[in-house]
């Protein structure tokens, strides 16, 4: 694609002895907060709607993917070429169903397909694959997910939510005996279980943590702004003035 080619001879430009200095000192480790607020910057333009912000924040995403490939092929270790030619190898292989023999009827289905070729191909422990940089809540949601691919499931939803009362059960008896490290040890419990609930109602728990933060920073947010318009000063209230202001701020979004 000619467009591609281009951005590829930029970022080669601005590398170069005559280009940018910046630019030309960076190395693949010095780029990774930036690649990382890029994604990050996408995901929320994604959860936004605007296509046309969408349009600039991938072309970010994608510049990144650029700088990392050519400064990999200065150093003689890749090249864009390979980079290519490896996603596209391993989309067929993990799609069978799809270039292959294999059928696939359901996505549940497919995803299992994927993780059994995933883990063939590589031939390490089926979680190794996952990120350990990735936020905990996801890594979690990954991990079963993987597992379940090849059977290592609950079978029914029900048993989820005993699980979660006996780990919520195990967390006050290790605060009633004030156990820090027990209680951390359950509250991660907790935690996962509630990332196996989430995901037997095909929620994400991420997803679901972020909609709740929202929600208290958009709520919490007009609190400050209700003692703003006032003139008072919001510390001198009390806990039950602040819950009232709360709840009419609750309430007029439900309208």
């Amino acid at each position: 694609m000619k467009l591609f080619d281009e951005l590829i001879e930029l970022v080669r430009k601005l590398r170069s002895p005559e280009g940018c200095p910046w630019d030309r000192e960076q190395t693949p480790e010095s780029l990774i907060p930036y690649f990382i607020e890029e994604v990050h910057e996408a995901v929320d333009t994604i959860e936004s709607g605007d296509k046309q912000k969408l349009k600039e924040e991938l072309g970010d995403v994608l510049l990144h993917v650029v700088f990392q490939t050519l400064i990999a092929e200065e150093n003689n270790a890749f090249t864009f070429e390979d980079v290519l030619r490896h996603i596209s190898d391993k989309m067929i292989r993990r799609h069978p169903h799809v270039f292959g023999e294999r059928t696939s009827r359901a996505p549940e289905d497919a995803n299992k397909i994927w993780e059994a070729e995933k883990s063939r191909e590589k031939g390490d422990r089926l979680l190794d694959g996952i990120p350990r940089r990735l936020p905990e809540l996801h890594r979690a949601y990954r991990m079963q997910q993987k597992a379940a691919s090849v059977g290592f499931d609950w079978d029914d939803v029900a048993d989820v939510w005993k699980k979660l009362d006996e780990e919520i059960g195990e967390f006050r008896h290790a605060a009633s005996e004030a156990d820090k490290e027990a209680m951390e040890d359950e509250l991660g419990d907790i935690l996962f279980a509630l990332v196996n609930l989430s995901r037997f109602y095909d929620l994400h728990p991420g997803m679901a943590l972020k909609r709740s933060n929202d929600k208290f920073y958009r709520r919490f947010s007009e609190v400050e702004d209700h003692y703003k318009g006032d003139n008072n000063k919001m510390h001198d209230a009390t806990l039950e003035e602040l819950d009232t202001v709360w709840e009419a701020v609750k309430a007029k979004e439900k309208i």
